[in-house]
């Protein structure tokens, strides 16, 4: 992929193993072009064929969790922009953020507060 086909990127990579708040996630995100994987073994196949400007990963998955995850798609892509999306922050987003996400987002947060995360990667050439 070419730099120019980044910019204007706006492909979100959900990874949300609870299908309600990955309906609400979708929801939030309406405008952008997004996909949805279930878990950690899926993103890495998504992020393969999809590419997004931006993944949303959680970190409490079944079979491959969100740090593994983020880990293997770094391998892939070392420019793969990861944000944890967690209601497990204090517990497990050191680990996360250890494995090469940028940040963590804090379930429950509102819709403004992902907006702005998003809109910062994927507004970026970094």
């Amino acid at each position: 992929m070419s730099d120019g086909d980044l910019i204007g990127n706006r492909r979100i990579l959900i990874v949300e193993d609870d299908a309600g708040l990955a309906e609400i996630l979708c929801r939030m995100l309406d405008g952008y072009d997004v996909a949805l994987a279930t878990d950690g073994d899926s993103a890495v196949k998504a992020y393969l064929k999809f590419r997004p400007a931006l993944v949303l990963m959680d970190i409490v998955m079944p079979n491959m969790s969100g740090k593994e995850a983020t880990k293997k798609i770094l391998e892939i892509d070392p420019d793969a922009k990861i944000v944890g999306v967690t209601a497990f922050g204090r517990r497990w987003g050191k680990e996360l953020l250890e494995a090469g996400a940028l940040e963590i987002i804090n379930k429950p947060f509102r819709k403004r507060d992902l907006i702005e995360v998003v809109e910062r990667y994927t507004n970026s050439n970094k």
